[in-house]
Order: C-alpha cells, then sequence, then structure tokens
C-alpha cells in the first residue's frame, strides 16, 4: 500500500565495517537501495523512520519515497533488515524500488470476524490456523488486510485461501485449499479430581509367607554370575 511518506537518505561513498560504526554513532545505519534494473546505491537513512515504517498497519507492505540527496527520488519497500540481537536496534536495511506499474508479490493479513454457529451451537471451537496469504497484485492496490467471516461455520466446516475475496488486479498465490479457520470439537475432559478421590482405591492382596525348603544355593560354578 503506498503511503505519503518520504524518507531522506544520504549516499554512502565508502563501505565496511568502520563506516557503519560511524554511521551508526551519528544516528543512522546504512541500507542499500536496489532492483528495478538499476544499479544498487548504499545509502544512510534514519532507523526511527524505517522502524516507523515497519510497525505500522501496513508494515513491509508499505510503500513510500526515498528520496537521496543529489540522486533519485524513487517509491520503495523495505525487503529486509538486520536487528541487533541482544539490543534489539535496527542496524541495517534492504530498500527494493517499486515499479508502480507491475504486479508484485506480497503477504496480507488475513483477520476474522462474527460468533461461528459451531461456537455457539454445538460447542466447538475456532481453531485459526493460517493468519496471512500471498497475492500477486499492482503496487497500488496492495490491501492492508483480508477479513473473513466465520458466522456459518459449523463443527468440521472452514474458511480456505480460496474464499478470501479478491478485488482489482489481486491474484492468489497460496495453494487455494490452504485452511484460514474451522470449527473443531473440543477433546473430552479428564475426570475430575474429585471423583477420583471418590473411586474405591484397589486393596492389594496380603502377601502370603510359605514354608518350605529354602531356595537352593546355586552351583558353585554359576556363583558371580550375573543373572
Amino acid at each position: 500500500m503506498r503511503k505519503d511518506i518520504t524518507v531522506t537518505a544520504q549516499v554512502r561513498t565508502s563501505r565496511g565495517k568502520n563506516e557503519a560504526h560511524r554511521t551508526r554513532r551519528a544516528g543512522l545505519i546504512p541500507a542499500v537501495v536496489y532492483g528495478a534494473f538499476q544499479d544498487p546505491v548504499s545509502v544512510a537513512v534514519n532507523p526511527r523512520e524505517i522502524n516507523r515504517i515497519i510497525r505500522s498497519n501496513t508494515g513491509y507492505n508499505t510503500i513510500f519515497t526515498l528520496s537521496v540527496e543529489g540522486g533519485e527520488s524513487t517509491p520503495v519497500m523495505v525487503v529486509d533488515q538486520q536487528v541487533d540481537p541482544i539490543k534489539g536496534t535496527l542496524l541495517h536495511a534492504d530498500l527494493k524500488r517499486i515499479d508502480l506499474t507491475k504486479r508484485i508479490r506480497v503477504t496480507v493479513p488475513v483477520h476474522t470476524e462474527g460468533e461461528p454457529m459451531g461456537v455457539k451451537v454445538q460447542g466447538g471451537l475456532l481453531e485459526v490456523v493460517t493468519r496471512a496469504i500471498d497475492i500477486e497484485c499492482l503496487p497500488d492496490e496492495i490491501p492492508e488486510s483480508f477479513t473473513v467471516n466465520v458466522s456459518e461455520l459449523a463443527i468440521g466446516q472452514s474458511q480456505r485461501a480460496g474464499n478470501v475475496a479478491l478485488s482489482g488486479s489481486m491474484k492468489l498465490v497460496s495453494a487455494p485449499d490452504t485452511v484460514i479457520a474451522h470449527i473443531v470439537t473440543l477433546r473430552a475432559e479428564a475426570a475430575p479430581a474429585a471423583e477420583e478421590a471418590a473411586a474405591p482405591a484397589a486393596t492389594s492382596e496380603p502377601e502370603v509367607i510359605k514354608k518350605g525348603k529354602k531356595e537352593e544355593e546355586a552351583p558353585a560354578e554359576d556363583k558371580g554370575k550375573k543373572k
């Protein structure tokens, strides 16, 4: 989904770990812009602006304008990122140029709405299996999310990817029979502890001591062997 957002970027003329450290100390992060049959460009961007885009409702499907100082101004999407495993801070971002006239493949969240009949009447359980599907469409037609209604589902019935309503240039890429959500029966509950306690305990038979000869000793040649 295209948003009216512009992120400015500075061209990086050198690369390497030392340069990356200097960039981060300046409050920016290294990034690379590529795609659309153009040469990749190494840039530096504000990590707060990139994080704000990633964490928005449209997330990685957000198309925004990257304005490179002294260079191009082009629509892009965040396609990858590197995060510090300890601090959780953004370290690097990959930005892809987007041709607004060509279809692209994206992953779109799917939500459910309604109270299923199989839950309300039959006492079943709604189980959400898949929370996103893949589609292809023109960049300007990327939806924020899809919603499927589960109100009519009974036990054993499901909503699948093929039931998701698509519009415009959208084309389903995920397998049509991919289950989005279905109604399942509840498992039988274990007997309450009180009932188990009330059940009569099995009485063990008293040990019967029989009189008789003592067990014969094993032959001398068998002594010391393990049984």
